[in-house]
């Protein structure tokens, strides 16, 4: 009996023991006679569990089990999750697009003087709420440090009043000389030249400043200058570039009264841009702690770019209910979308090598070394953005201040170049905000660039 109990105690190890057929029917063999199980409650003599060994072990190995390739039914959700995610990614493009829509079949609405009266419900409400959150949200000691930051001021303002009105005057020359047949309307001509000298515009350079991850604080100190001083620049630069032709010799102002226009940009800038942000900046100076938790948990710079959408709205509204476009050419209109893109790219490019020069001219002069200095990342960003950005705030109220004694068809044509740009450069600055993104994960940090070139110097 023990010995049945040994025979019994060893037969589970055989039966594991697959690799060696021969030692499991030698302890099979251990009691003649005896009596095992085979795992199932079945008792069999030795004769009988050593065939059955021998037939288990001649059985080919089952191979495991292999999930079937995934249907078509079994993607459609990863598909519809990955489409999701894309058309969430690029939903100020399709809001966008939803505003020119609602802004062609509904001119009505949202033009200025419309139903909703945007010039106030809009273009005061959003832009108030966009400088609200710029006040909520930066630290009064950065404001402080760039209002003395001659070269940001330099660069923002000399690209805006000196290069860029410089640029577009010469190919706007170039246009008027070769354009024989008259394909552009001289009205869009006279509207591009005032569109060369206006400021930065004042809302969407806070919002993709802020997207881009740039220095937000830097564009609202070149906003409330460009703005403060672009009243006064801009009326006489337009005038004295305007091409030397009698065919704009209507739009050459004859003693317009622009205090009108003072009056109306200096009061949409005090309550739509200063008042907002002295609020924003006091209630960040009494309660931070309360502030910084509100604007996380309420997602409040999200409604930003809603706003931003709304001013979009509100332009395309503006712009079809002229009419004017139903008196172009089509060939003036297609030169008009692909012009201001190529203009708001040239633009950008000039002021970040600018803001960034890949060398540094007289290295040995002083004058040199301060003038040619490369501005940090953050900065270059919001210089990016600043400096080819122009604005609807001060060009609409200017342009029909200017040339009241205009008829209200040119005076409307005229405005199309600078309602347009001032869309498309938000269409463009979305793209941008994503080569800002990963130009500024490349970029170095200034101190080290600015440790290599000391000690280059220094050598």
């Amino acid at each position: 009996m023990a010995k049945d109990k040994l025979c019994l105690a060893r037969l589970p190890h055989a039966m594991n023991d697959s690799s060696d057929p021969q030692r499991r029917q030698d302890e099979l063999a251990v009691v003649p006679g005896s009596v095992i199980s085979d795992g199932h409650g079945v008792f069999l003599d030795k004769d009988t569990a050593i065939a059955a060994e021998a037939r288990q072990a001649s059985l080919p190995v089952s191979p495991s089990p292999v999930s079937p390739p995934s249907s078509q039914s079994a993607r459609w959700p990863h598909t519809a999750k990955r489409l999701f995610l894309l058309l969430l990614d690029q939903w100020l493009l399709i809001g966008m697009g939803v505003a020119c829509v609602l802004g062609y079949f509904y001119p009505d609405v949202a033009k200025s003087g419309g139903t909703i009266r945007s010039q106030y419900s809009i273009l005061y409400g959003a832009v108030a709420y966009i400088f609200l959150i710029s006040g909520l949200s930066i630290p009064r000691e950065k404001l402080i440090v760039h209002l003395t930051n001659w070269q940001l001021h330099v660069l923002v303002q000399g690209m805006s009043f000196v290069v860029a009105p410089a640029i577009l005057t010469a190919v706007l020359r170039i246009i008027v000389a070769a354009d024989h047949r008259r394909v552009i309307d001289r009205a869009v001509v006279a509207g591009y030249v005032l569109l060369g000298c206006l400021p930065t515009t004042i809302s969407s350079n806070s919002v993709m400043t802020r997207a881009a991850g740039g220095d937000e604080a830097a564009v609202l100190v070149e906003v409330l200058v460009a703005n403060l001083i672009g009243p006064f620049v801009t009326p006489a630069w337009t005038i004295a570039l305007l091409p030397r032709s009698s065919d704009f010799d209507i739009w050459r102002g004859h003693g317009a009264d622009l205090r009108p226009m003072y009056v109306h940009v200096f009061k949409e800038i005090g309550l739509s841009v200063l008042l907002p942000l002295v609020v924003g900046q006091s209630l960040r100076w009494a309660w931070p702690a309360v502030v910084e938790s509100t604007l996380t948990r309420f997602y409040l710079k999200k409604l930003s770019t809603v706003c931003l959408l709304l001013i979009t709205w509100t332009t395309f509204s503006s712009c079809f209910a002229t009419n004017a476009f139903e008196l172009l050419k089509p060939g003036c209109i297609a030169f008009i979308l692909l012009f201001n893109v190529a203009l708001y790219l040239l633009w950008t490019a000039i002021v970040f090598v600018l803001a960034r020069p890949p060398w540094r001219p007289w290295p040995s002069s002083r004058l040199g070394r301060a003038l040619f200095t490369k501005v940090e990342p953050l900065e270059t960003i919001a210089i990016c953005f600043c400096g080819p950005a122009k604005t609807t705030a001060l060009g609409i109220p200017l342009l029909n201040a200017m040339w009241i004694t205009v008829d209200l068809l040119p005076r409307s044509t005229a405005s199309i170049p600078v309602l347009m740009f001032t869309t498309e450069q938000i269409f463009v600055a979305h793209f941008m905000v994503y080569v800002f993104r990963r130009w500024l994960a490349r970029t170095p940090k200034l101190d080290d660039e600015l440790g290599q070139e000391t000690t280059l110097e220094a050598s």
